[in-house]
């Protein structure tokens, strides 16, 4: 039997360590081809790791909790099918053959594990055994990101593709339709898969209260809120924006726009990009803190915080989001936000933010005090839009009417940012917003 490598795959450009959090196989037990053997965890993102080989886990690396590193071995399977060879009874002149062969079956072993055709340009994750076999069937990417996955957070699987395969063979050419093959069949629970583990029951006080543990990303964003609490010394600045031309715009242009580009409209890529726009006027609030050092960050990546169904939060990362027109921004703020709800992000998607912004009006909340997102240095909260009465200036005096309002909160790192720079950035955000031109095409 030949012996197989479980490597930690590549997750992301910046992406070098991840945790393990839970070995789905021990020692001993069979693994088919794409079956998941481990949990892993980067900075908020958890995903699974395949193994590309049938085998038996041989010999286990790490233990959970351990962080390993890219392209570090984890694991050792023993493929089936390996080539045994006895030992030669002739002479070493009558056992060259014997080494050809072994050489020639080695070669065609490296060949049926060498990774395959890299599927890069797509958000979606398919494991190497899946991107092999479309690549050998000929299956596009538009066809393999068309496929409902019945694995983890609707992962691809072996069984997946071979039956989208299947399909398409018997299916007249007519029929056959990128984005509406569903493949909706479970996997059958075999001997070889292992029963998931029964959490422990919440434990009662007193027939009352109840405790629960925090899951892991709960803990993790404890500790990061704990930690940037200690590290910055926050400072807190709002302002009250008139969004008047912006509502009205928005109403005006919705439904044209999803036409058109297929893609809704929300009020944040508006918010975004006028952020984008006061980052570039103040780069002072575009830099992050590393010791006694400050940091001027060349490119402008917005953080956008998302709430995900669990309760929990996590910030995917618009890169380069002063380069992006209104459109581009909404297909960058609506992508990002789908995916983080799916639970479909990749590692980088989270990585390399300058500046955050969040949402706190989504929840109704008129405005909040955010805490930064460490090691960024200014954080900026938008709160709900409101119908208010306000004084209207006129050449000919000054009259009451209802206009559409909201606050903005900006948190800050006082080591590094002073109340000048900190006020005025959230000022020419607001200024950048009340002048939105309300005949603009998008």
């Amino acid at each position: 039997m030949a012996k197989f490598e479980l490597k930690l795959p590549k997750m992301g450009e910046s992406v070098a360590e991840a945790t393990i959090t839970n070995w789905l196989k021990k020692v001993g037990d069979h693994i088919a081809a794409d079956e998941a053997v481990l949990e892993i965890a980067t900075d908020k993102v958890d995903s699974e790791v395949p193994s590309e080989v049938s085998g038996t886990l041989s010999e286990i690396l790490f233990n959970v909790n351990d962080v390993v590193q890219v392209g570090q071995t984890i694991a050792y399977i023993q493929t089936e099918g390996g080539v045994v060879v006895d030992a030669p009874q002739e002479s070493s002149a009558e056992a060259i053959p014997h080494v050809a062969t072994l050489e020639q079956a080695v070669a065609v072993a490296r060949e049926t594990v060498a990774t395959p055709e890299d599927f890069s340009g797509s958000d979606k994750f398919f494991s190497p055994l899946v991107k092999n076999i479309a690549k050998e069937e000929g299956v596009s990417l538009a066809e393999l990101e068309g496929i409902t996955g019945t694995g983890k957070d609707g992962r691809v699987t072996k069984n997946d593709i071979l039956e989208y395969v299947e399909q398409r063979k018997k299916a007249p050419k007519a029929e056959i339709s990128n984005n509406n093959i569903q493949i909706s069949n479970a996997q059958p629970v075999t001997s070889t898969q292992q029963p998931v583990a029964a959490k422990a029951a919440p434990v009662s006080v007193n027939g009352g209260n109840e405790i629960v543990e925090m899951d892991r990303m709960r803990k993790l964003i404890s500790g990061y809120m704990v930690q940037s609490v200690q590290t910055s010394a926050h400072v807190q600045s709002f302002i009250e924006v008139d969004v008047t031309n912006i509502v009205k715009w928005r109403d005006k242009v919705k439904t044209a726009f999803e036409k058109r580009e297929g893609e809704k409209l929300t009020f944040t890529p508006i918010f975004m990009e006028a952020v984008a726009k006061a980052l570039k006027d103040f780069p002072g609030m575009n830099i992050s803190v590393d010791g006694d050092y400050i940091i001027k960050k060349k490119n402008i990546n917005l953080g956008m915080a998302a709430a995900l169904p669990n309760g929990n939060l996590i910030v995917p990362v618009i890169k380069n989001a002063d380069q992006l027109n209104l459109v581009g921004m909404a297909k960058a703020v609506n992508d990002l936000g789908n995916r983080a709800k799916a639970g479909k992000l990749k590692p980088d998607d989270t990585q390399g933010g300058t500046y955050t912004v969040t949402n706190v009006g989504t929840f109704g909340s008129v405005f909040g005090t955010p805490i930064i997102n460490q090691p960024q240095v200014g954080i900026l909260a938008l709160g709900a839009i409101r119908k208010v009465p306000a004084v209207i200036e006129t050449p000919d005096g000054d009259f009451i009417g209802i206009r559409q309002k909201m606050f903005l909160s900006h948190s800050y790192d006082h080591r590094v940012v002073d109340g000048a720079l900190g006020g005025s950035f959230v000022k020419r955000v607001a200024e950048y917003l009340e002048a939105f031109d309300a005949n603009r095409d998008f």
